[in-house]
C-alpha cells in the first residue's frame, strides 16, 4: 500500500499545488458544524499525506491529530508544520491497524480518495471498523472517494503534465489501467527531475485505488458500525451522484454501541 516515497514525497506539493485544500477543509467543516461537531471539536484525519488539510483544518479551530502510512511524507508534513507553527499532530499508522490509544475524538476525516488504496472489501471493512473504534458514538465521519460510474466511463489511460521549478522543470506521465474485476485503477507514474544545465535523474512507481459505487459503500458501512450515509458530488452542496460523478464525499455517523 506505500506510496509517494523519497522524491515522490518531495514533489507531492509541487503536483498538487492547485488543489483547493483551504475551500476542501471548510467543506468538511461546514459538513460538521451542521451536524453539531463544530470547532474545537477533536478531529482525527486518516492519510494526511503532506497535512495540508490538516493545517487548514486546525486554522478553523480544530484539534487535530493526522496519520498517514507514508513515513516520507510524515517528514515533509512535520517539516512544513515546524516552519509554519502548526501544532497538529502528526503521526505513522496503518489505517487498517488503528491503535491509537487516545480517547475517541469527536469526527474523522479522510479525504483524497485514500480509502481506495486499501483495495479489498476486507480491508475496507477493517479500515472502517478501525476508525469507528476511534470515533465516540454519533461522531462522524467524513470522506471521500473515487466513483466507479465515471471511472469506467471516461478514465484518461495517458497524462502528461510540466512543472516549472526553481532549478528547471519536473515531467510526470501517468499512465491508467482498469482492473474491472477487482475494481482497481493501477496508475503507473514515470517521474523525469531535469535540471536547467540539461542532466536529470528519473524515477516511477504505481499507485492502485479501489472506485466504489454508492451502494456498494453504504453496505461496507453497515457492517463496519456506521450509518445513514450522505453523499456530496465532490466538495459541493450537489447530493445528486451521477455518471459525471468523479469523486463521492461521504458524511456518515457512527452507530451506538450495542
Amino acid at each position: 500500500m506505500s506510496s509517494y516515497l523519497g522524491r515522490h514525497a518531495e514533489l507531492y506539493d509541487l503536483f498538487y499545488r492547485d488543489k483547493p485544500y483551504q475551500a476542501e477543509a471548510q467543506f468538511v467543516s461546514d459538513r460538521l458544524a451542521e451536524r453539531g461537531t463544530a470547532a474545537p471539536a477533536r478531529l482525527l484525519e486518516i492519510a494526511c499525506g503532506t497535512g495540508r488539510h490538516a493545517r487548514h483544518l486546525e486554522d478553523l479551530g480544530y484539534q487535530v491529530v493526522a496519520v498517514d502510512y507514508s513515513e516520507d511524507m510524515l517528514e515533509c508534513a512535520r517539516r512544513q508544520s515546524e516552519e509554519c507553527g502548526s501544532n497538529v499532530d502528526f503521526r505513522f499508522a496503518d489505517m487498517r491497524q488503528l491503535e491509537l490509544h487516545d480517547r475517541p475524538f469527536d469526527a474523522a476525516v479522510c479525504l483524497f480518495d485514500s480509502i481506495g488504496y486499501v483495495q479489498t472489501n476486507d480491508a475496507v471493512l477493517q479500515s472502517l471498523r478501525g476508525i469507528a473504534k476511534n470515533v465516540k458514538d454519533g461522531g462522524w465521519f467524513v470522506f471521500e472517494f473515487w466513483h466507479a460510474a465515471a471511472m469506467l466511463r471516461s478514465h484518461d489511460p495517458l497524462r502528461v503534465r510540466r512543472w516549472k521549478t526553481e532549478d528547471g522543470e519536473v515531467l510526470r506521465i501517468s499512465e491508467t489501467t482498469l482492473d474491472c474485476q477487482r475494481q482497481l485503477a493501477h496508475v503507473s507514474y514515470s517521474i523525469y527531475d531535469l535540471s536547467a544545465h540539461g542532466s536529470y535523474s528519473s524515477f516511477s512507481e504505481t499507485q492502485s485505488n479501489r472506485y466504489f459505487l454508492t451502494q456498494e459503500m453504504s453496505a461496507l458501512l453497515e457492517l463496519s458500525g456506521w450509518e445513514s450515509p450522505q453523499w456530496y458530488s465532490g466538495f459541493t452542496s450537489n447530493q445528486t451522484i451521477n455518471e459525471s460523478t468523479w469523486h463521492v464525499v461521504a458524511v456518515t455517523r457512527k452507530a451506538a454501541s450495542q
